[in-house]
C-alpha cells in the first residue's frame, strides 16, 4: 500500500487536481490482431479452405472437383466487469476538480479490461479468480486437443531456436505467422542471446520489453501470457491477423454508482450509510479462435 502524508491536524490538505492512475495492463490479443465488430447477441462467421490447386482444363475436356473444407464458428460476448467502492469524497469535489479526478479512473478500467481479454481467451480462466470458466469453454489457446491441430513445444534453453520450430509447424500446415505474444521473461531472455562474436542476436530488445517486432516478426510482450494457473506459457506463435477475431458487443466505460448495495457486500452494506459510491465498468468482449493449427503454444517444462 502507497505511505500517505499527512498534512496535519489543524487544516485538512487540498485535493490535488489528478488522480496517480498506477493501474498497468494492456492486450497482447488486441495488439496482434484487428477489432471486428460483434452483435450482442453474437456473430457466426463461415470459415473455407479449398482443398487443391487450381486445375487447367483443355479443349472440350471435363471439369474436376477442387474440393472444400465448409465449417463454421459462433462467437458470442460475455460481460466482463469491474468494480470499486471508494469514499463519497473522492467524488464530491468542487466542479473543476471532479473532472481532473474521474479522468484517471476510465483508463484505469480500461487497462483492467484489456488484461481480461487476453486472460480469457489464452487460458480460459475468469481473470479476477483464475479458475477454469464454464462460459469460455474451450474457446481458449491454452487448449490441448490435437484432434482440432491444438500444438505446443516445450520451451528450451534457446528460445530462438523455440520460435524457429513454433514457425516451422505452423507452416507445416501450410499456415503462415503474422505475430506472437511472449511473456516477459522469455523476451528477455531472447534479448540475453548472444552470437558467436559475443554480440546481442537482438538488439532491439534491449533491456527493456517495449518492443513492436523481432527479426521482422511482430510481437507483443506482456504478463498476461505467463498468467498464474495457465501451465507457464512462454509464448503463442501463429497468425492472429487472420485467424482470430474479436470484438466489443457493448461497453460502459464509468459509471458512478450511488445508492444500494452493488457489490454484493453484505457487510459493507448501502453505499448512502457508508458515505460511498461505487464506480463501475463493464464491457462485452466476444473472441473465436478460427483455426487452432494456425497457432502454436510454447510451453515450460
Amino acid at each position: 500500500m502507497a505511505n500517505i502524508i499527512n498534512a496535519g491536524t489543524s487544516f485538512p490538505p487540498e485535493i490535488a487536481e489528478e488522480v496517480f492512475n498506477l493501474v498497468k495492463g494492456e492486450s497482447a490479443l488486441a495488439k496482434l490482431s484487428d477489432q471486428k465488430p460483434i452483435h450482442f447477441s453474437g456473430d457466426t462467421f463461415w470459415t473455407f479452405n479449398l482443398d487443391s490447386e487450381a486445375a487447367i482444363v483443355g479443349e472440350s475436356a471435363q471439369k474436376t472437383n477442387g474440393g472444400a473444407t465448409v465449417g463454421q464458428i459462433t462467437i458470442k460476448p460475455l460481460k466482463f466487469e469491474y468494480g470499486f467502492r471508494v469514499s463519497n469524497e473522492f467524488v464530491i469535489a468542487n466542479d473543476e476538480q471532479r473532472a481532473d479526478i474521474l479522468r484517471g479512473v476510465p483508463e484505469a478500467m480500461a487497462k483492467k479490461m484489456a488484461r481480461a481479454l487476453d486472460i480469457a481467451a489464452l487460458h480460459g480462466v475468469n481473470p479476477r479468480t483464475g479458475t477454469p470458466s464454464p462460459l469460455i469453454g474451450a474457446n481458449h489457446f491454452d487448449r490441448a486437443a490435437e484432434s482440432d491441430g491444438s500444438a505446443t513445444i516445450t520451451g528450451t534453453a534457446n528460445p530462438d531456436a523455440d520460435i524457429q520450430g513454433a514457425i516451422s509447424a505452423i507452416a507445416a500446415q501450410n499456415n503462415e505467422v503474422t505475430g506472437a505474444a511472449i511473456s516477459p521473461i522469455y523476451a528477455s531472455q531472447l534479448a540475453a542471446l548472444k552470437d558467436s562474436t559475443g554480440r546481442q542476436m537482438f538488439p532491439e530488445l534491449g533491456y527493456g520489453v517495449n518492443v513492436s517486432s523481432i527479426k521482422g516478426l511482430p510481437v507483443a510482450v506482456n504478463s498476461t501470457v505467463p498468467v498464474a494457473g495457465s501451465g507457464g506459457d512462454r509464448a503463442v506463435v501463429g497468425d492472429f491477423r487472420n485467424r482470430f477475431r474479436w470484438g466489443v458487443a457493448a461497453e460502459i466505460p464509468f459509471k458512478v454508482i450511488e445508492y444500494g448495495n452493488p457489490d454484493n457486500d453484505n457487510e459493507a452494506g448501502d453505499l448512502q450509510g457508508s458515505n460511498q459510491v461505487y464506480l463501475r465498468s463493464e464491457v462485452f468482449f466476444g473472441w473465436g479462435i478460427l483455426d487452432f493449427s494456425s497457432f502454436v503454444r510454447i510451453i515450460n517444462a
